[in-house]
């Protein structure tokens, strides 16, 4: 097995990972009370995730690694840690609010609105770099931006309309 493909199945597996613990707070977050908001573009951000993924399945799997761009990828990495601790139970992939709770401010929170975003944009970016794939790299961060544009502006609205404030 190259070492592309066994970086491709650890990312792989920790975003089934992630799967699970965003269903699994979700339903802790519907339980107490929170709501889903702007549900009709989620299919869309899982589409490009996981075409996202098996294009560098298909692509990238046995070609040569560049170990600066995943050592760029692997720093990421403790970034996209930082928000989950720093979210805990409130981490999800959905836009879900919890009415009266205040945002997180701790973490990277305190200086970013979107950190998370910020991780995943880098990480769309990197891993196709990693891979010597740059074209699949720009395609893939443009079609994210189209979609983190969306996406944000669906969270604001949602965090505005349930007058979360902050402490």
């Amino acid at each position: 097995m190259s070492l592309a493909a066994v970086v491709l199945a650890l990312v792989t597996l920790q975003r089934l990972g992630e799967l699970v613990l965003a269903r699994r707070n979700t339903r802790r977050l519907l339980a107490r009370g929170a709501y889903e908001a702007s549900p009709g573009h989620y299919p869309l951000i899982v589409a490009l995730h996981a075409a996202w993924l098996l294009g560098l399945w298909l692509l990238g799997r046995d070609r040569p690694v560049q170990l600066a761009w995943l050592a760029v990828f692997l720093a990421l990495q403790a970034g996209r840690l930082w928000v989950l601790a720093s979210l805990g139970g409130r981490w999800t992939t959905r836009i879900i609010v919890l009415p009266g709770a205040a945002p997180v401010r701790t973490g990277p929170y305190r200086w970013l609105r979107h950190p998370n975003y910020l991780v995943v944009a880098g990480e769309i970016l990197t891993l196709p770099l990693a891979l010597g794939l740059p074209v699949y790299g720009l395609a893939f961060s443009a079609l994210n931006a189209l979609v983190l544009a969306v996406r944000i502006r669906a969270e604001a609205a949602a965090l505005a309309r349930a007058q979360v404030t902050s402490p």
